[in-house]
């Protein structure tokens, strides 16, 4: 048979104390706060220790409201740059003594929702949303507002609740210069998205750059697909087999990019000699591609970090005016641009 664990009564009559004394004492022994004589705290630690006590902490939890724990929603699982965010996430959450409990769903409202619901009825002290580059549909963002529990949301679009903004329209206008400068006039755009609220910013910079510039905007070159690898590279080939095809692609993130220099291979067109690709995240993969990618990278650990610092700051000061904090980016320019064909445009 199992022996019985300890209990704080076990240490009271040991030690010959209280039980109210020997809570004072462990509390006192974490958090430093309430006054024991050294004698008495002394040997309540001694009989703890000749016990083998251990402090129960979901029963502490429930006493205190506490848990010390964060809820985090990750939209997808296959996407490396969500679980930057997160390395960034657990990092800062160890740091202030917090655990993590993950969810994710499958992309779609539904799965949005349970996944939501599911994280609110746990016994977390807030949540870390992670929102895919979307925007909440009307029934999640209410299950969220009645949940109690303080919200955080890693997002590209401004939010109701406390949130870091991590967006990519003036990583992508910068992208489209670098193209327009190698000479690129036919640029394309894969727009892997699950709904077409996403990645608005970067499908708007794409347009506004080739009007800027001069040139026709031409519909036929934006591909809408799924969010997944296959859904892009099928994408990509699709476009290279148009009779007029682009010199130049931007991709959405960097894994449909990945997917999208596979694909160009596989049909025979070398990039960059033939075709340009760039994409967004800087996800470690883009470094070891062949050739490696030029993308737009944002700040994934770092927003973690943040993400996490503003929840307690929400949870010491429920009163504080809503946290806003917009995320910086950086363009890497690699090997996967280049001039286009038969273009003057010498590479830098």
């Amino acid at each position: 048979m199992e022996k019985k664990r300890p209990t704080q009564s076990d240490v009271a009559r040991a030690a010959g104390v209280s039980r109210a004394t020997v809570s004072y004492v462990l509390n006192d022994h974490v958090d430093k706060r309430i006054p024991i004589s050294l004698e008495t705290r002394q040997r309540v630690l001694d009989v703890v220790a000749d016990l083998n006590y251990r402090i129960d902490a979901r029963a502490q939890a429930l006493r205190s409201g506490d848990t010390k724990s964060i809820g985090v929603l990750l939209p997808m699982y296959e996407n490396p740059f969500f679980w930057q965010i997160l390395v960034g996430i657990a990092k800062e959450a160890e740091v202030c003594g917090y655990n993590l409990l993950l969810a994710h769903n499958t992309l779609t409202p539904e799965a949005e929702l349970e996944s939501i619901r599911e994280l609110a009825e746990q016994r977390v002290d807030g949540l870390i949303i992670l929102t895919n580059f979307k925007q909440f549909s009307d029934q999640a963002s209410e299950q969220l507002r009645t949940s109690r529990q303080p919200v955080v949301e890693i997002t590209d679009t401004p939010s109701e609740f406390d949130y870091v903004q991590q967006g990519y329209g003036d990583g992508a206008r910068a992208v489209m210069e670098h193209l327009l400068e190698l000479g690129h006039r036919r640029i394309g755009f894969i727009y892997g998205v699950q709904s077409t609220s996403q990645g608005i910013d970067r499908r708007e910079a794409h347009r506004q750059a080739l009007i800027g510039a001069g040139l026709p905007y031409d519909e036929g070159l934006v591909f809408q697909c799924g969010p997944y690898m296959e859904d892009g590279y099928e994408a990509v080939k699709n476009m290279l087999s148009l009779p007029d095809r682009p010199t130049a692609i931007i991709v959405i993130n960097d894994l449909l990019a990945v997917a999208a220099i596979r694909a160009a291979t596989d049909v025979g067109v070398r990039v960059p000699q033939d075709l340009s690709i760039a994409g967004f995240d800087d996800i470690p993969f883009s470094s070891y591609t062949v050739p490696r990618l030029t993308s737009v990278s944002g700040e994934p650990e770092q927003n973690g970090r943040d993400a996490v610092r503003m929840l307690i700051n929400r949870l010491n000061d429920p009163a504080e005016k809503q946290q806003i904090i917009v995320s910086g980016w950086t363009l890497t320019v690699r090997e996967s641009t280049g001039p286009a064909p038969g273009s003057n445009t010498n590479a830098e």
